[in-house]
């Protein structure tokens, strides 16, 4: 590329900028280390491209001097992150959150048209304005278009000419993009080759391709070698250690040393992308990681003879059994109606939910077969029971469970009675646990349960199912039990349901093996596409936006089908399941994340992949767990677990066929699920017990009713006129995820429902754990009044913050905001 009229490049960056080193090889180039010697020695009519060599710390520094010579020398300009612009105000430098970059003008071609997203991450950007700009940064909806079309605020350039000064204006850093992890790499491409185009009109260089630092380990159709798949579990294995995600106290970003266990297990590296193209760590320690961590690991003993692996395993266990607090309180006391349950994470006090606790259950019985060692079967057993028995008539245990209410209701309310939310997310899990221990004890009704939850959730599907991110979630979560159902109990009909399910999810195969995302039927998802870019990024979000679109999910789907397949295949012998294994296992393969440059990625799966494009790319509308979050547990630990037996002839089931769980059984059986209970003699003697416990839904979203953001008013017509003596009712404060008391609550009477004269008002006076926790019950007293009709009006705390705690553990739809929970209204009578 030589430095001639009209078609010269000079370069004011540091040698290692991406963009510069990618055209470098393709001719000589001009590079200087400041602007005004650029411009200078820059021919007359060619072109200069001043890079952001400070970003984002420091802006560039560019001034009336230099623009002047640029103008004077006729040279096209290209700027980055200025702190000066000719004759346009430059603001302050922002920087983004949710936002996305989307393509406004035509100047790219039908490759790019208006609308298309792009992503710049972790963007840093001067603020200005622009009347006509190529690219803006803005916070829309939408896959790969921005299907809402732009905001009406908060819209900002980010690539943009300046006619009058012959220059072209990014507000941000896009030159690094190789290094930034900017996205899809086509896109950039073709952003950049009309950089080019605009700064050589006459014979622009052609932008080349690149590797990515962050790529898949092979192509969609390179050969694959014999044992590919063993050298993806290792590799998969040996990324625990690599990506440093073994918990310490003190721990801390950036060192390179690893806990040994005991401490548990982080959870991920987050989604975002720092400028540099690094990835924070997620650091929750989450019981379900922890124990399918564990499983990984003792796999990698069982493939490597490993010892360091072996002991990973072993402390790991130890965490979720000992350490952490997982099994603490009120898990750990027999007298709980909560015994035996594990929680979900180290910071959840209140919420168990089964579809973790199964999971932490599977990579715990997968770990022992491994190593060989039983000594955790016990605890495995206390918790299989302790959801068992808090699981419905028919095996399903709902959404979860809140230990306020299990403490209030007792466990033996939740064995008689179910409101099962259709959703293989939270049960299907739960349901192959019950499967795989019956197969292991032959205690009949750990069968007779789940066939029946298995019947129902069948007869449900598809248009009663309550999907969560996406439809193909609750099929490859679902084909597990169906799976070990053929293996109990083999009928035509149950081989038929697992056929059914296993066509329908099949029925989205590509030929490359990777399983389409799917959304379910409008109206019944728990976390659909956003409807509006207001809504964007607000709460946890499907990859897509539309069905058809290229993207395979390795957080809900491929990474449960994996296993489920394997399982459906080894229990079926079906050849059709056996070739949808093998091709999903290459696909898995295949996308595996190969990079040099950071290697604590190298050998992880993220959780999005867009199979069309052949990279790591999605909706980035999840507010949690986005398209580059990786997992422990949920991803990385099933992939490599299941490659591994795959690829040694072996399946889930019969991998862990010779546990000696049942042993425990005499004993803890009778003190879980005692005779009585088993025998129908259930209800309390006490009769406003037996009311109660008649009466109050099995969900805590359902008992205590939500109010979003607002005062709560509700008004109780009696049925007749009453004498009263006191009003009163509960309200609930959990203050670390934003649920608050009201701030006065006022009560109010009618005769005729119509007129309401004041009863009563009360300022709720918290008295809570140490852990700021507790129910306010709120009362009148001495009303000496009648009355048929009753009015309750909270007025909610205007001064509460929002909910800063984990999305799981509020009602959905009220992430982010300030909440009132209310549970009855309490009606004395005078006597």
């Amino acid at each position: 590329m030589k430095s001639t009229s009209g078609s010269g490049l000079s370069f004011c960056c540091q040698p290692d900028n991406d963009l510069y080193r990618l055209l470098a090889p393709q001719g000589e180039l001009s590079r200087h280390g400041g602007i005004l010697p650029a411009l200078i020695a820059a021919p007359q009519g060619s072109a200069v491209l001043v890079l952001a060599d400070g970003y984002p710390a420091q802006r560039t520094p560019l001034t009336a001097e230099h623009v002047r010579l640029a103008n004077e020398k006729r040279l096209r300009l290209y700027i980055e992150f200025p702190d000066w612009l000719p004759g346009t105000p430059v603001g302050e430098v922002a920087h983004t959150g949710c936002e996305r970059q989307v393509i406004t003008s035509a100047v790219f071609g039908d490759a790019l048209p208006p609308m298309s997203i792009v992503m710049v991450q972790d963007c840093h950007y001067v603020r200005t304005a622009a009347e006509q700009p190529h690219i803006v940064v803005a916070r829309v909806a939408g896959f790969e278009t921005a299907v809402y079309g732009l905001p009406k605020q908060d819209v900002h350039p980010i690539l943009f000419e300046l006619p009058q000064a012959n220059m072209l204006v990014a507000t941000t850093r896009l030159s690094q993009f190789i290094t930034g992890r900017y996205g899809p790499q086509e896109s950039w491409r073709q952003i950049w080759q009309m950089v080019l185009r605009w700064l050589c009109p006459e014979a622009p260089p052609v932008m080349p391709d690149w590797q990515a630092t962050v790529r898949p380990t092979y192509d969609r159709r390179q050969a694959l070698a014999p044992d590919a798949r063993l050298e993806a579990a290792r590799r998969g294995i040996n990324w625990y250690e690599r990506a440093r995600m073994f918990l310490y106290p003190g721990w801390k970003e950036g060192e390179s040393r690893n806990g040994d266990g005991r401490d548990g297990i982080a959870e991920c590296f987050v989604s975002a992308i720092r400028h540099d193209g690094t990835q924070p760590h997620g650091l929750t320690l989450r019981n379900d990681c922890t124990g399918e961590s564990a499983m990984a690991l003792a796999m990698g003993h069982w493939l490597d003879g490993r010892e360091e692996h072996r002991q990973y395993a072993i402390n790991l266990l130890d965490c979720v059994y000992e350490y952490s607090g997982f099994h603490g309180g009120s898990s750990a006391d027999p007298a709980s109606p909560a015994f035996g349950l594990m929680k979900w994470s180290s910071g959840s006090r209140e919420v168990f939910f089964g579809d973790d606790n199964a999971r932490s259950l599977l990579g715990a019985m997968a770990a022992s077969a491994a190593l060989d060692d039983d000594r955790w079967d016990e605890r495995m057993l206390r918790a299989l029971l302790a959801n068992f028995r808090t699981s419905g008539p028919s095996g399903l245990q709902g959404h979860n469970l809140w230990e306020p209410l299990l403490s209030k209701l007792g466990w033996e309310y939740y064995w008689h009675n179910e409101h099962p939310r259709f959703s293989p997310h939270f049960e299907s899990w739960l349901l192959a646990c019950f499967l795989w221990l019956y197969d292991k004890t032959h205690f009949e009704p750990l069968l007779e349960r789940t066939r029946l939850g298995i019947g129902r959730m069948m007869e449900a599907y598809p248009g009663k199912w309550q999907w969560t991110n996406g439809m193909q979630q609750e099929r490859a979560r679902m084909l597990l039990p169906l799976a070990w159902l053929v293996r109990v109990d083999d009928t035509p009909q149950h081989r038929d349901w697992l056929h059914r399910m296993a066509r329908d999810m099949l029925a989205a195969q590509d030929e490359c093996g990777a399983i389409r995302e799917e959304l379910g039927p409008e109206g019944q998802g728990t976390f659909g596409p956003p409807p509006s870019n207001e809504k964007f990024a607000t709460n946890e979000a499907p990859l897509i936006h539309s069905n058809g679109e290229t993207v395979a999910d390795l957080l809900y789907t491929c990474n449960f089908a994996i296993l489920s397949l394997v399982e459906a295949a080894a229990a079926t012998g079906d050849a059709y399941l056996k070739e949808a294994t093998d091709k999903l296992a290459n696909f898995l393969v295949r996308i595996q994340i190969k990079s040099q440059k950071h290697d604590g990625l190298d050998g992880g799966w993220f959780r999005g992949f867009d199979y069309g494009r052949w990279e790591y790319w999605g909706s980035t509308a999840d507010a949690g767990w986005g398209v580059w979050c990786t997992e422990t547990g949920w991803t990385q630990a099933w992939i490599t677990s299941m490659l591994l037996l795959h690829q040694r002839g072996t399946s889930f089931w019969d991998f862990t066929a010779k546990s000696r769980i049942a042993r425990h059984m005499d004993k803890l059986r009778p003190q879980m699920l005692p005779d009585h209970v088993l025998k129908g003699n259930h209800w309390p003697s006490d009769e406003v017990a037996r009311e109660r416990a008649r009466r109050v839904p099995l969900h805590f979203e359902d008992l205590w009713t939500c109010y979003v953001g607002r005062n709560l008013e509700t008004t109780i017509d009696l049925g007749a006129t009453r004498d009263l003596r006191r009003l009163g009712a509960d309200f609930y404060h959990s203050g670390h995820i934003g649920l608050v008391l009201p701030k006065r609550v006022d009560f109010t009477v009618s005769d005729d429902g119509e007129h309401f004269r004041a009863a009563g008002s009360v300022e709720p006076k918290l008295v809570a754990d140490r852990n700021g926790i507790g129910v306010c019950t709120v009362m009148t007293d001495n009303l000496r009044t009648s009355a048929r009709y009753i009015r309750l009006h909270a007025i909610k705390d205007e001064k509460a913050k929002a909910a800063d705690g984990p999305a799981e553990q509020k009602p959905d739809g009220v992430a982010n905001k300030v909440w009132i929970f209310t549970d009855e209204l309490v009606v004395d009578q005078a006597t």
